[in-house]
């Protein structure tokens, strides 16, 4: 185990020898970002934060915000967080790596790509200190990875990642899966919830999705289904019934579309069977979305879809980049 207070001597080498070099690749592989947008649309967003802890998770983290900066011509603002439960002496000597490496990180983008880079190194509990340097920042956008799971303290409190989603005002996107180019599938989640309409608005605003072919997804109820006899309920009445609940859940969804200005992307109505969470991660499958889109508030019949249960699980079990808007005022 590594002396606390100081870096693992494997991850300063990544940052410090191996970063700059992960830096000049993605330069060169040209315009890739959420969804492919037009040159006379890159200031939708200007500011990027994005949280490093300097383990590999930071490699997939820094490698989507770096191409997002580069497509918007945002700057990017890097925040680690120097835990300030533990001695002095190790806040000084992690403090002071933290320093050294962000600046050369910077400088590397700097001179490659021509980007605005900035940090910060605060010294506060992980959420406190992320949630605090946001509220200083006030990114359009923040980008972090995915956390690794203590098991008793995640099961009450969550992870990192997730109650800082929880608590912050801007969308946040969790990197989870390693950067390859411009998401080409995204998947939007609806409850229909006026909390639901802000998330797809919002997101819209970032102009992300172009180029990208889009499922807007409503889980519907049947609630009939979940009554203590519905297995009395013959089979075929049962599917009539599903099918009934299909059919105006669908309209329903198109309004919703319609009123957000998305009534041309592909729109599905799904029972949730198996659970709203599940039936939103096996439709990312089915049209294989490289970005699964949430909102952080809301209502469902089956749960509440958006943090609370269903988004948290969502979260907590994708295998894909997942992107969390919170509603209006959520500080």
């Amino acid at each position: 185990m590594p002396a606390r207070g100081r870096f693992p001597e494997r991850h300063q080498k990544r940052f410090l020898l191996q970063m700059p070099s992960h830096v000049k690749s993605i330069t060169h592989r040209g315009p890739e970002c959420l969804g492919a947008i037009t040159a006379e649309k890159v200031n939708a967003m200007k500011t990027i934060m994005v949280a490093m802890d300097f383990t590999e998770r930071s490699d997939r983290t820094l490698r989507r915000a770096v191409l997002l900066a580069r497509q918007f011509s945002a700057s990017l603002a890097f925040v680690h967080v120097v835990d300030q439960e533990q001695s002095h002496r190790a806040i000084d000597n992690q403090r002071a790596m933290a320093e050294q490496l962000l600046g050369e990180l910077a400088a590397t983008l700097r001179q490659t790509d021509g980007l605005a880079c900035g940090w910060q190194v605060p010294v506060a509990e992980p959420v406190a200190g992320i949630v605090g340097a946001s509220e200083e920042l006030a990114p359009d956008l923040m980008v972090i990875g995915r956390h690794q799971r203590q098991l008793v303290k995640d099961a009450f409190v969550g992870t990192t990642a997730e109650r800082t989603i929880r608590t912050v005002a801007c969308p946040v996107l969790m990197a989870n899966s390693f950067p390859v180019g411009a998401y080409r599938r995204v998947l939007l989640t609806t409850d229909l919830s006026d909390c639901a309409r802000n998330a797809v608005t919002r997101f819209t605003q970032l102009d992300c999705i172009q180029s990208a072919l889009t499922t807007m997804l409503y889980v519907f109820d049947a609630p009939a289904i979940r009554l203590a006899m519905s297995h009395s309920i013959p089979a075929d009445d049962r599917e009539y019934y599903i099918e009934e609940e299909r059919r105006e859940a669908g309209r329903a969804l198109a309004a919703f579309c319609v009123s957000t200005g998305l009534d041309n992307v592909e729109q599905v109505a799904r029972f949730g069977e198996t659970g709203a969470a599940s039936e939103i991660l096996a439709e990312a499958s089915r049209v294989d979305a490289g970005l699964i889109v949430v909102g952080t508030q809301g209502r469902s019949g089956l749960a509440k879809l958006f943090l609370g249960s269903v988004a948290e699980e969502v979260l907590r079990s994708a295998d894909r980049d997942v992107l969390a808007i919170p509603p209006p005022g959520n500080l």
